[in-house]
């Protein structure tokens, strides 16, 4: 089915994109997957080529663009393409706004222009081994060393499952200003690379996704300045919640391009693989299980457009987004799962894309909050 939301301008960017992909990323892609990290070279190369901080203000080197259409086109085809690379969806989608749309004057002099480039590697620690989806139980803590507005922060406290956790030179820490004010109780505290007391805990081993670097972190007495509390103080769970449907579209519209090219290569392998003298896509069975799986893609693409279309007009709402995720990588899961079966054997061989799509979207209906915490967002939302 056509999709619509997209025009002439998007469908250049799009070409930009793969060219960047085929001349940066597949060459790097099985010493980044060995390596278990991604080279902080390709954040540079992706500024260089204009697929970050062409969202963020045109006087500190960005683009000066809202469109998210723009992020939609990077994330669809980081997604199609299946190899290793930088986190340019976490870098564009989801923490670039808090410092776009949160930081004052002094601290986009300070931080824009690398982020921009690619110089600045980014990312947001929420998560704690002890609070996952329930951002409330957060315990790290962030004390004033002393009274009034400039008074330093002391942080105590860690974090996991944090994405470019290893590679980030900026991390937005939520922490706990203030235990007694509940959810006005939070900040977002901006630590840099070489604070004392920021150290990296080890890079865990996940089930895919191996070269995104994705680890622990802790704070011991971190020292942090006034000047890098981000947005306003007891604002911090507020500033989250603001940012999270655009997150989620991201995570649903990454997800949804992948299925697509992992059942499009599917679809070819059916009309090649032979068997009992014919190919495999002529039985009646399979045929009609990748019908099912078009049809499916289609509808939610077109879902998908239309929350893109709710971004755009700034109409999307936080509902609408926790459906565009669940159902998405419920979706995308679903079918990849069916073409890992539709392989046989070859499914289960990492030397085939199938195996790989199979590990590395599983984390779809986990982060970004689950599937259970979307479908709770929306039940309340029915006044149940």
């Amino acid at each position: 089915m056509k999709r619509l939301i997209y025009d002439a301008e998007h469908e250049a960017f799009r070409d930009t994109v793969r060219g960047y992909i085929e001349s940066e990323l597949v060459p790097n892609a099985e010493k980044w997957e060995a390596e278990r990290i991604v080279d902080r070279s390709a954040y540079v190369a992706a500024g260089k080529h204009g697929l970050i901080g062409f969202n963020m203000p045109e006087e500190y080197g960005g683009g000066g663009t809202d469109d998210f259409r723009f992020n939609a086109v990077i994330d669809e085809e980081m997604s199609k393409a299946g190899v290793p690379g930088p986190a340019l969806s976490l870098h564009n989608d989801v923490v670039g706004p808090y410092f776009k749309d949160l930081s004052n004057d002094e601290q986009k002099k300070r931080w824009l222009p690398g982020i921009v480039s690619g110089e600045t590697i980014i990312a947001v620690a929420m998560t704690e081994p002890g609070a996952g989806s329930d951002l409330a139980g957060i315990r790290t803590s962030a004390v004033r060393d002393g009274s009034g507005a400039d008074a330093d922060w002391i942080v105590n406290g860690s974090k996991t499952f944090i994405s470019s956790g290893i590679n980030a030179d900026l991390v937005v820490v939520v922490a706990r200003t203030d235990p007694e004010a509940g959810h006005k109780g939070f900040s977002l505290l901006v630590v840099e690379r070489d604070m004392p007391g920021f150290t990296r805990g080890r890079k865990l081993d996940k089930m895919g996704l191996h070269a995104q670097d994705t680890s622990e972190l802790h704070f011991e007495n971190v020292r942090v300045p006034s000047a890098n509390v981000l947005g306003k103080e007891g604002r911090g769970f507020y500033h989250l919640m603001t940012n999270l449907p655009s997150e989620r579209l991201s995570i649903a519209i990454s997800a949804i391009a992948g299925a697509r090219e992992t059942w499009r290569q599917t679809v070819q392998y059916a009309k090649d693989r032979k068997a009992f003298g014919q190919s495999i896509g002529s039985f009646q069975h399979n045929r009609f299980l990748l019908a099912e799986m078009d049809t499916e893609l289609d509808v939610t693409e077109q879902y998908i457009d239309r929350c893109l279309q709710g971004v755009v007009d700034g109409e999307l709402t936080a509902v609408e987004a926790a459906k565009a995720k669940w159902w998405a990588t419920e979706t995308a899961k679903k079918v990849i799962d069916g073409c890992v079966q539709l392989h046989g054997g070859y499914g289960y061989m990492m030397e085939y894309r199938v195996a790989r799509d199979y590990v590395d979207s599983r984390i779809q209906t986990i982060f970004g909050g689950t599937t259970e915490i979307m479908k709770e967002i929306i039940g309340r939302d029915l006044g149940l």
